[in-house]
């Protein structure tokens, strides 16, 4: 997968609505390293496979409903001609419906609620209004009362080597905590690469600068026609409120004329899951996986 690639891929994503975080081109762009993706187009379908932990599975494909179960057949073919297990992962709902349609096999499928992305209301993100938003309506306001002079703005160029700084000073703090997780190593080096090659994506990026320094940063882009997804934020934590204020900035200045923002899944982990939480979601884009019943 190449940037060169992007056209295909955003090809097959506007052409229906998706709601999964992973199904754009930035998120697989990413993580196409550590995951060892590949993929092919072939009939009017993009089809995509990659590994994880020793386990080769394949994207759902992505092209018109009348070529969905033609690319449930071609996909059970490649794994058994690759002797290799039928896996299919990050699945929506329509495609479930798409593999309890096909006559020639069964699946056991399973939901992984640990993928499930968080999606809000931008309103609600925005003015935090209400009972419910009160304790981040004073995280934001404690934060600008402290750093009256604090100031939101879009990423440029010209600010990337100070979110690269903010990036590395995260990572020195957590990776202490967590000496032996290689998702850190694998998420610290997939914003690298977006940030080096920033204007490629056509991303949408914040940040807060307290001081002349860089203290946060923030990119998403649009998802589907009413939702933007939010890749990364990062922040100095040692700042009180840093994090509400990031979010709450960015969502004002680039999603205003969106209804919803999708923030991804929180992987499991109880303190994300906490926090995402914390901000109400209106909704989660549930996944699945999928195997053939034996």
């Amino acid at each position: 997968m190449e940037k060169a690639d992007k056209p295909t891929f955003d090809k097959y994503f506007r052409a229906r609505r998706y709601e999964n975080a992973h199904f754009n081109f930035t998120n697989l762009y990413m993580w196409r390293k550590p995951y060892n993706t590949r993929w092919i187009e072939c009939d009017d379908v993009l089809y995509m496979v990659a590994d994880w932990h020793g386990e080769t599975f394949a994207l759902q494909p992505f092209g018109a409903d009348d070529k969905m179960q033609s690319a449930i057949k071609n996909l059970i073919e490649w794994f058994d001609e690759h002797g290799l297990e039928f896996s299919i992962g990050g699945v929506e709902q329509f495609f479930v419906d798409e593999l309890n349609r096909y006559p020639d096999a069964e699946f056991e499928i399973e939901k992984i609620e640990n993928n499930f992305d968080y999606v809000y209301l931008a309103d609600d993100l925005i003015n935090l209004s209400g009972r419910k938003f009160h304790s981040k309506k004073n995280h934001v306001n404690a934060f600008y009362k402290d750093y009256p002079f604090a100031e939101y703005v879009s990423i440029t160029c010209a600010i990337i080597p100070e979110c690269r700084e903010v990036l590395e000073s995260w990572y020195e703090l957590r990776s202490p905590e967590l000496p032996n997780d290689p998702f850190l190593d694998d998420e610290h080096n997939a914003i690298i690469e977006v940030l080096n090659n920033f204007g490629d994506f056509n991303l949408k990026g914040g940040a807060i600068k307290i001081d002349d320094r860089i203290v946060a940063f923030t990119f998403g882009e649009q998802l589907n026609e009413d939702t933007a997804v939010i890749h990364v934020e990062k922040a100095d934590a040692s700042i009180r409120g840093v994090y509400a204020a990031i979010n709450q900035a960015f969502a004002a200045s680039a999603w205003s004329k969106m209804k919803y923002i999708n923030r991804e899944e929180d992987m499991g982990l109880p303190n994300l899951r906490k926090a995402k939480e914390s901000y109400r979601p209106v909704k989660l884009i549930e996944k699945f996986s999928a195997r053939l019943k034996k």
